[in-house]
């Protein structure tokens, strides 16, 4: 069910108004397969996932229970994981399998508690690989494409839609982010888009098809390149999208146009993305119209720059220049005071109030859907016909 514009047990507890927003963690128990002397962590997008972070390690109070407090300038959405400080040794379900992130909405004021309850811990050893998941249409683009605008280098994969080999036609590209997660289950975090296999099965019942090209994210330096506004809180880096959306533009667009049969023009050009690389997605759309006629932007993470995101949308207006074609999509089930909902139809009024073309915006609110690889799969078939529509030519 969509509302439109014109895992692990978690329970959450309000406490008494505080000056300042603070999470408070408890873990009532630890499992019976915890080895004796262990220290639990917290691991989360407020410590860059640091599995063994310090600071981060939960004290035991006198009724036995395991508790942290999270420091106070941390607020807004968050996600998290417990583990006893390795990924080998993360939490997981009674049956041993992987458990989704815990997510939760820190508010601007007042405290709030999370309950925790943690079925069981991986047993140390290395997972088995995973198999690979990525079709024959996949291929690496290169390993160590430089970023000159970073003084980095990242693996950029390339996907080629049915009928490319022997078609002769030209074909729209969309540049994707956290390329780990685009294609294959065995470079996921937690689950890929199957973009594809999505492609390969809207190809064979009739659609046209599109070139997608994924680059991975920077690890720690996610939140930098991702970003373009350095964030007050420096846990949260940022600063380096405006440098990372000019490699976009200047760099990666022409040696893809130079080297595949493309169609160039910023009508058959979009960028999409989940979480911060829905936020890179929409920078890069409102800032370079003129490269990027269309953009999908899903789960933004506004959160991170909320006051940034929303001057922004303020300056687009369609009257200086193009108006690049927007698709939106968050889960209703994303946190749980509904913050990304309220980001993303207060971008939209932003942008309509400045006169942006109604049948330029697309905006869904999936009721179930939460912040995960397994929803923004689901949802990318719909995107994707809405933003290019057509395809080779």
């Amino acid at each position: 069910m969509y509302r439109t514009l014109g895992a692990a047990a978690l329970t959450i507890a309000l406490w008494s108004t505080a000056a300042r927003a603070q999470l408070t963690i408890r873990l009532a128990r630890l499992p019976q397969s915890t080895p004796a002397g262990a220290t639990v962590y917290v691991a989360g997008s407020f410590n860059s996932w640091n599995p063994a972070a310090p600071g981060y390690a939960l004290s035991r109070a006198a009724d036995g229970s395991w508790s942290l407090t999270l420091p106070d300038s941390v607020r807004g959405p968050v996600e998290f994981k417990l583990t006893l400080g390795s990924w080998e040794t993360v939490e997981t379900t009674a049956a041993g399998a992987d458990v989704a992130n815990r997510a939760i909405a820190i508010p601007k004021s007042g405290a709030i508690a999370a309950e925790v309850t943690v079925a069981g811990w991986r047993d140390g050893r290395q997972p088995a690989p995973r198999a690979h998941t990525a079709s024959r249409s996949v291929a690496i683009a290169s390993d160590s494409f430089a970023i000159p605008q970073l003084g980095r280098s990242r693996r950029v994969w390339i996907y080629l839609p049915p009928g490319y080999a022997n078609s002769g036609a030209r074909y729209p590209v969309i540049y994707m982010a956290d390329g780990q997660n685009v294609f294959d289950e065995a470079t996921s975090f937690s689950g890929e888009w199957g973009v594809d296999e999505t492609i390969d099965s809207l190809v064979a019942r009739g659609a046209k098809g599109a070139i997608v090209v994924a680059v991975d994210h920077g690890g720690t330096r996610r939140l930098d390149e991702y970003d373009p506004w350095r964030a007050t809180n420096p846990r949260y880096g940022g600063g380096e999208g405006e440098a990372y959306t000019r490699f976009l533009v200047e760099t990666l667009k022409p040696w893809i146009d130079a080297r595949y049969r493309t169609v160039p023009d910023r009508e058959h050009t979009a960028i999409a993305g989940s979480s911060m690389g829905g936020l890179i997605s929409l920078y890069a759309a409102l800032t370079r119209p003129q490269v990027f006629g269309s953009a999908g932007v899903f789960s933004c993470a506004c959160w991170i720059a909320r006051d940034s995101v929303y001057a922004l949308a303020r300056r687009a207006r369609p009257a200086t220049g193009p108006a690049p074609r927007l698709y939106f999509v968050v889960g209703g089930a994303e946190t749980a005071d509904d913050e990304p909902v309220h980001d993303q139809e207060a971008i939209v009024q932003i942008l309509r109030d400045g006169g942006w073309p109604a049948a330029s915006i697309r905006a869904l609110v999936a009721e179930d859907g939460k912040h995960a690889e397994w929803f923004w799969r689901r949802e990318f078939p719909a995107a994707y016909q809405w933003l290019v529509g057509g395809g080779g030519r």
